[in-house]
């Protein structure tokens, strides 16, 4: 009789899409159901009417989870898709079982939401970083993807404004969760992810050696040993 394998939720960044996990996901599936999907505007879906932000990304993590009938379950956050999973499990705990994230940017401020909404200018974009920009365009489709940087960007203004998950707030986390980081991320700084992993109740942190931000640089093999051996109850 086949084992009934554990659900695992992948989430992916700001920016990014669920075929950001297409290098990892054969490794795991051996061991886990998995399961992915694309947060509003993001990988050729819909940009809604209505300003993109963390709670709506938080809902529709939580109305997936519920469709899908998967709570309690194990979730991988990267990036925004950490910070998302983190505010979900604030609104519904018992919708999870543990939260893993990497590189997922805890610190915001207006300064430092200014610095990485700047970076998300189209134009600019084309003209300095033409590959990434065709990518872009690609992932998201031409004519969708100029409105999606535009749409994040002021997503990240209202986060430095206003951030969600705070010392107040992360205390009140009761879930499991790992909180990872490279340390040749740009972005996001070991220093705010250890405060962060301080700040929880039940946490556990990982450095990973030689890895910057973006999760195509991240070492696969590294990365999907880390998820079983969290994720491995």
């Amino acid at each position: 009789m086949e084992q009934i394998k554990p659900a695992l939720l992948l989430l992916h960044g700001a920016l990014g899409a669920h075929t950001d996990f297409d290098p990892v996901v054969p490794a795991l599936a051996v061991h886990y159901t998995v399961y992915r999907f694309n947060f509003h505007g993001h990988g050729g879906s819909p940009l809604p009417v209505m300003p993109l932000s963390i709670p709506m990304f938080s809902r529709q993590l939580l109305d997936f989870i519920a469709e899908q009938k998967l709570a309690p379950v194990a979730v991988f956050g990267y990036s925004m898709g950490g910070y998302v999973a983190l505010q979900a499990a604030l609104e519904a705990p018992e919708a999870f079982s543990r939260i893993q994230t990497l590189a997922t940017k805890f610190s915001w401020t207006p300064d430092t939401a200014a610095r990485e909404a700047r970076r998300l200018n189209a134009a600019t974009l084309r003209e300095k970083a033409p590959d990434y920009a065709a990518a872009q365009q690609q992932l998201h489709g031409e004519q969708e993807w100029g409105p999606l940087l535009a749409a994040t960007a002021i997503m990240m203004e209202n986060l430095g404004s206003e951030p969600l998950l705070t010392a107040d707030t992360l205390k009140n986390i009761t879930v499991p969760v790992r909180v990872m980081v490279g340390d040749r991320d740009a972005m996001v700084s070991i220093e705010e992810t250890v405060a962060t992993y301080r700040q929880l109740p039940q946490a556990s942190l990982t450095v990973l050696p030689d890895t910057k931000h973006p999760l195509e640089k991240v070492n696969s093999a590294v990365l999907i040993w880390e998820i079983r051996s969290f994720m491995t109850v």
